[in-house]
């Protein structure tokens, strides 16, 4: 257990200044305190993410990592006279209740910042209510573009909706075309089969795909569209097979993908399944099987943190740290999502005497715009749309039942 000591704030505006005095800490909704400054101000990271349900192993290393941050903040005192605390709400990947979520975390006056969501359709659904309230979101995981660029992005009018919206995550418009790249130009396929979900990530994703292969002179010889949650995909495996491709895209996530894959193998399909960073998981490979997950590919952001330097403290700590789920694919970044939200409190107190002020919500996304920092998954930063300057992207394969890294780029690099 993490520290479940009782909080009390007390609210008081001096001077034009917000002050929260804390006495001890209590928490009982999934979130934490640890060390550092006692007294003085306590400012709360709110999180979202799916803690239970099918995609709980990602939302949990999300929420683990960004513990992890505020831990090391605190232990440092990184922030003069700050105590950060994190707390953590279940989304279970659905966008109704996320938007619940969001109403909530807004509601909390001591949230400066949030964390997550891990689906784009999720965030969809909590842009407009933490941009009314000026309050900042940092997701470790959206990649479709639309959520920082607008609607009519891929037509090249890109329109930023929401300025209180961050990401350190690279969006589909360039890992689509990344992996397409990948899949004709080096793993030699040529006839693609296309399914996707009909979610905002998987449809985003998948069409993203579509349009890079057709481009390099792949041929798309069959499009599905499958509901994730029925788990019988019999009748488009069947087409899958008929069909004669060589490999299929899957805009989507694990949960459905490791059965989708494995009941496309089944059929006798001699196909590799190809998708993007919610398929890197090692649940893909348990639901698939790994005798069928064998050589299917995905793509994820990034560059494999367990490669990086830059990585090494933040991989030592997540496992002194008792943590009983793994870091997943975007405990990373996670982790980086949040020190950025730290780094803009910083900027904030720091430029106000040593005091939140006021309007300290709206001070910390204007601070966000500008932090820039060495993290986990490398240099943190933020373009005029709120999407990370990192554009990495990684190729992972499925070898003796276990991702592993094949090459990592840039898309056209």
């Amino acid at each position: 257990m993490r520290n479940r000591s009782l909080l009390i704030l007390t609210t008081a505006v001096t001077a034009g200044a917000l002050t929260l005095t804390a006495c001890g800490s209590r928490d009982d909704k999934g979130g934490s305190g640890g060390g550092g400054a006692s007294g003085g101000v306590t400012v709360t990271i709110g999180l979202d993410a799916p803690l239970t349900g099918e995609l709980s192993a990602l939302g949990l290393g999300i929420k683990n990592s960004a513990d992890l941050a505020i831990q090391t903040a605190n232990k440092k005192e990184y922030v003069k006279g700050v105590t950060f605390k994190l707390v953590a709400l279940d989304d279970q990947g659905q966008p109704s209740s996320g938007q619940q979520n969001a109403t909530k975390l807004v509601a909390d006056k001591s949230i400066l910042g949030v964390v997550g969501p891990l689906n784009s359709s999720v965030a969809e659904s909590m842009q407009k209510v933490f941009d009314d309230a000026k309050l900042a979101e940092v997701s470790p995981a959206n990649t479709n573009p639309s959520l920082s660029q607008g609607p009519n992005w891929a037509t090249g009018d890109k329109k930023r909706s929401y300025t209180s919206y961050f990401r350190t995550a690279t969006t589909d418009a360039i890992q689509g075309p990344f992996a397409a790249q990948y899949v004709y130009n080096k793993a030699k396929k040529t006839k693609a089969f296309i399914i996707d979900d009909k979610k905002t990530y998987g449809a985003g994703l998948a069409g993203t795909f579509k349009g890079e292969f057709e481009k390099l002179g792949g041929k798309v010889i069959g499009t599905e569209h499958v509901n994730p949650d029925t788990k019988d995909f019999s009748a488009v495996a069947t087409k899958v097979k008929s069909s004669g491709a060589d490999v299929v895209y899957y805009g989507g996530e694990y949960p459905a993908a490791g059965p989708l894959a494995k009941q496309i193998k089944e059929a006798g399909a001699k196909v590799t399944v190809v998708g993007g960073d919610a398929l890197y998981s090692p649940e893909y490979v348990k639901l698939a099987g790994a005798a069928a997950a064998e050589g299917d590919i995905a793509t994820s952001v990034g560059s494999p943190i367990e490669s990086l330097p830059s990585a090494k403290e933040f991989l030592a700590n997540y496992k002194n740290g008792g943590y009983k789920e793994a870091y997943e694919a975007y405990g990373g970044y996670s982790y980086d999502s949040t020190w950025s939200i730290i780094e803009a409190v910083k900027k904030v107190v720091d430029g106000n005497g040593g005091k939140l002020p006021d309007d300290a919500r709206a001070k910390v996304v204007e601070a966000l715009q500008s932090v820039s920092f060495d993290g986990v998954t490398g240099k943190v930063s933020f373009d005029e749309f709120g999407d990370t300057t990192n554009k990495q992207l990684t190729v992972y394969t499925v070898k003796n039942g276990a991702y592993v890294p094949v090459e990592s780029g840039t898309f056209g690099g």
